[in-house]
């Protein structure tokens, strides 16, 4: 498939190069609009007004509709007023919102206003709902039937109906367009035709409200393997419906998000091509972590001061030395704590939503970790401070050796910087409470950042935001400060 792929973009390449744009079209009209919209991504604006020129309007409506944001923002430039209408006018109404909310609100109107009215209309009441609610995503093309029809009247309604859309049952509603279920077309097909439709209905269908998240519409479709799911609002009217089609890329979105949130930026970012609006969108959670890295800086300067006015100044360097050890492990512990909850979060998974159930897993898995990592940590800690504090005066010695035919100053200044460094050498019981110090800090680091890493995207939750920031920079950030004071703390009181 990627071998497909390189002939045609060369052969697209040669046609363009040569302003062949008929031979351009005969290529173009052969391939998917799905292939076309990723080869569109990689030519220049210039390159793109010849492959849209070369495709038929729906054909380019559909291209248009599926290029990503950055492209689709470009090509807005691109066209002009008249082209753009032409181009819109031949999406679904749920997908004409979509773009339309990509521009700003005037040019939005001024589209709108040159649509046909009853398209215009339907894209206006979707453009109420957020974009993320299973109003901004439903198709209002939706086709339903009276509950007092027969089955023959319904398939005569079917044949008749403009829809363009697959669809795998039919949506029953009362006189008051209050939906009662649906009926499967098997049914339409297999019973006689004057088999009363409410006979048939299926009043457990399962159905989505208007105001609805689009993860927990994808959740829905996930569990109950669902094709297609009728929306309805707050009376329980029929609004719209929505298949399985949109809920992929409602998964694929929600995904990407949780993503961009973990590593610490936005889906913002790739609405354009450029790199000084990435640069922004990714510096405007860069700094507050700089500021965070800032606090971990004056905590070291704080414990410095205390070290210092206890004579443990030497205990402190070596002390330093260590402090990344421990903010990266419980960091990363931390960080895969939230991240299962995340994804649990996110999946509607019954378990993930009770704290309780997942609390008492986590933190037994949270106690081993920290009990194995304390000791190892605790062991290198009470190794390499005097492999090298003996390597450093082998060193030394050698250094001295060398110099005993200079002059009487120069051996007294080498035997005082020898001396100095022993002074400052840890001693043995020293370096083993440094060791004991590291051990129980690194446990408890552990548990503090396994504790945030839990109850954050729960809380996070609880308040409407995003889950997945729990998982990204800020807090990590906010993970060293903590345990790279409580370390520093513990070794100076058993030190």
């Amino acid at each position: 498939m990627v071998d497909e792929q390189k002939i045609l973009l060369k052969e697209i390449e040669q046609f363009l190069a040569a302003k062949d744009t008929e031979r351009l079209g005969e290529l173009l009209r052969q391939q998917r609009t799905s292939d076309i919209a990723e080869i569109v991504e990689l030519f220049s604006p210039e390159d793109c007004r010849l492959i849209f020129n070369s495709l038929g309007k729906p054909e380019a409506a559909e291209v248009f509709e599926k290029v990503d944001e950055a492209t689709r923002a470009e090509l807005f430039d691109l066209f002009d007023d008249d082209e753009l209408v032409d181009l819109i006018s031949e999406l679904d109404p749920d997908d004409a919102a979509d773009v339309l909310a990509e521009l700003d609100q005037e040019e939005s109107l001024e589209v709108l206003e040159s649509l046909d009215s009853d398209d215009a209309e339907q894209i206006k009441e979707l453009m109420v709902y957020s974009e993320d609610s299973a109003g901004g995503i439903m198709d209002p093309t939706v086709l339903s039937v009276d509950e007092n029809a027969s089955v023959s009247e319904v398939i005569q309604r079917i044949r008749a109906a403009e829809v363009d859309e697959d669809f795998y049952s039919v949506f029953v509603v009362d006189k008051n367009e209050r939906f009662l279920g649906d009926v499967r077309i098997r049914l339409l097909i297999t019973c006689p035709a004057e088999t009363h439709i409410s006979t048939l209905i299926d009043t457990d269908a399962l159905f989505v409200n208007v105001d609805a998240d689009q993860e927990e519409v994808r959740n829905i479709f996930k569990k109950n393997d669902l094709m297609v799911a009728p929306v309805l609002d707050k009376q329980q009217k029929l609004v719209g419906r929505i298949t399985a089609d949109r809920v992929i890329e409602v998964a694929e979105e929600e995904a990407a998000e949780d993503m961009f949130a973990m590593a610490g930026t936005d889906a913002a970012e790739l609405e354009t091509f450029s790199v000084f609006n990435a640069a922004r969108v990714r510096m405007t959670w860069l700094l507050p972590c700089l500021a965070g890295t800032a606090v971990t800086a004056l905590v070291g300067f704080f414990f410095r001061g205390l070290f210092f006015s206890e004579g443990q100044l030497h205990v402190f360097f070596v002390a330093v030395l260590f402090s990344p050890m421990i903010a990266a492990i419980s960091g990363n512990a931390g960080l895969q704590t939230s991240a299962i909850v995340v994804c649990g979060l996110a999946t509607g998974d019954l378990a993930a939503l009770r704290m309780g159930q997942v609390f008492m897993r986590e933190v037994r898995i949270a106690l081993l970790i920290a009990l194995c990592c304390g000791v190892i940590g605790g062991s290198i800690c009470s190794f390499l401070p005097s492999f090298f504090a003996n390597h450093s005066s082998d060193a030394n010695a050698v250094d001295a050796s060398s110099t005993e035919s200079e002059s009487l100053s120069s051996v007294s200044s080498t035997k005082s910087g020898i001396l100095s460094a022993t002074e400052n050498r840890l001693e043995p019981k020293e370096q083993f409470r440094l060791a004991i110090a590291f051990g129980i800090a690194m446990f408890s680091a552990i548990m503090i950042s396994t504790s945030l890493g839990l109850s954050l995207p729960f809380l996070f939750r609880q308040i409407g935001l995003d889950p997945a920031i729990s998982s990204g920079p800020l807090v990590t950030t906010a993970n060293d400060s903590i345990s790279v004071a409580i370390y520093l703390l513990l070794t100076l009181l058993m030190t």
